[in-house]
């Protein structure tokens, strides 16, 4: 059975090409810079990297152009795009109606355009991918996985926030939560790693990328996570402030700035970018650091600091820790930032193994020492597969006799 997974955004379509259930990916690709000069695919297929630049005004212009691609008959995998049987999408905003992946209906499609105030640099683009399949594909079965989804556990206590009860009852104000496609993946890998059931596992997992969250895993389930209403909420980001005083903005308005400048500055021109002044990238501002930069210097501390204040936090949410997980672009591979985050935690167990550290550059791992009651692992994510997963068992059980 052929298993497409898309993950589109404002301007990208990340895509996969799965044979399931054995999870071989037969292809992948991305169209990149869409709506700009310069947009390109780049498809890559046994090996071999397929490039081609091509003007890509929109989501549904680069869905014709990935469907075109896997039966174009050079650099194709299927003799005709009737092959794939199930396509699943990455949706961001599933607001508090989802609890997990579900099939693509007409109220899935409502749901997604309501919650794309939430979310508006995500959620068109989601649907938009949805819908190109439809008018390309209208046979093809459709799975919406949620980002939001794995935090419909997360308690009231938890999801509340102190601001009069009306504002959650009429515009749905309270945390939701993101990555959580990548946090379920890596809390279901640890308890493998581990020896234990997906539901025996107490976690706090951190996927730490451009965007960065970390959510406390009690018994396999999210019961709190640092994104919130929206993912500007939690630790310091690429390019996002995360957590601050909101009585800040109320200043800077008083000061004369609007809403759109406000909402630029917190997404657009903060976190590790406007501490440093110079870049978003971790690697670029480890290197500046060690040159003495005291801002670059500044912006790897914020950052680790804060991240260390959630796991504290967490730890206390949990009472019992497993295990604490890295996973995310930073996670993976940034190595210098675990030992900096994990150090200072020996008091609630955590203790770092710098051998087994330094070799574990994305790649699964345990990191920790023989003697750490909580033990520490690297963990690359897998969001395309645990999508490819869930479409094909909603999409399987739905299938004609014999279409697998």
């Amino acid at each position: 059975m052929k298993v497409l997974v898309i993950n589109a955004g404002s301007s990208s379509v990340k895509y996969y090409l799965y044979e399931m259930p054995r999870a071989e990916v037969l292809a992948n690709g991305v169209v990149e810079r869409i709506g700009q000069e310069g947009s390109n695919l780049l498809h890559y297929v046994g090996g071999e990297t397929h490039s081609e630049e091509i003007r890509v005004e929109g989501v549904g212009e680069a869905m014709e152009l990935i469907l075109a691609t896997l039966a174009k008959k050079d650099v194709g995998v299927v003799e005709d795009i009737s092959e794939i049987v199930a396509v699943g999408h990455r949706v961001v905003h599933g607001g508090d109606e989802f609890t997990g992946s579900v099939v693509v209906d007409e109220r899935v499609i409502a749901s997604i355009e309501k919650f794309a105030d939430l979310a508006p640099l995500h959620n068109p683009p989601n649907l938009a991918g949805i819908q190109a399949v439809q008018r390309k594909v209208p046979g093809v079965r459709q799975i919406a996985c949620f980002d939001t989804a794995f935090h419909s556990t997360i308690p009231e206590v938890a999801y509340m926030y102190a601001l009069p009860y009306e504002l959650y009852e009429k515009y749905g104000i309270r945390r939701y939560g993101f990555h959580g496609i990548s946090h379920r993946y890596v809390a279901r890998r640890a308890a493998a790693m581990l020896g234990k059931g997906k539901y025996e596992i107490d976690a706090i997992t951190c996927h730490l990328g451009n965007g960065c969250s970390v959510t406390a895993v009690k018994r396999g389930k999210s019961v709190d996570t640092s994104m919130g209403f929206t993912p500007l909420e939690g630790v310091p980001m690429g390019t996002r402030c995360g957590d601050l005083d909101p009585a800040i903005l109320f200043y800077l308005g008083d000061k004369g700035y609007d809403v759109e400048t406000l909402n630029r500055i917190c997404n657009k021109e903060s976190g590790l970018l406007g501490l440093s002044g110079v870049s978003n990238d971790v690697r670029n501002l480890a290197k500046i650091a060690r040159e003495d930069d005291a801002r670059a210097k500044l912006a790897v501390d914020v950052f680790c600091y804060r991240i260390k204040k959630y796991i504290g936090a967490y730890t206390a949410v949990l009472d019992t820790v497993d295990a604490l997980v890295f996973t995310g672009g930073i996670g993976e591979n940034a190595l210098h930032l675990r030992e900096q985050i994990c150090s200072g935690l020996t008091q609630i167990g955590v203790q770092v193994d710098r051998d087994a550290n330094s070799g574990a550059i994305a790649e699964e791992a345990e990191i920790s020492t023989k003697n750490s009651r909580v033990k520490v692992l690297v963990i690359p994510t897998n969001e395309q597969a645990a999508i490819a997963n869930d479409t094909y068992e909603l999409a399987g059980d739905r299938l004609p006799a014999g279409s697998k």
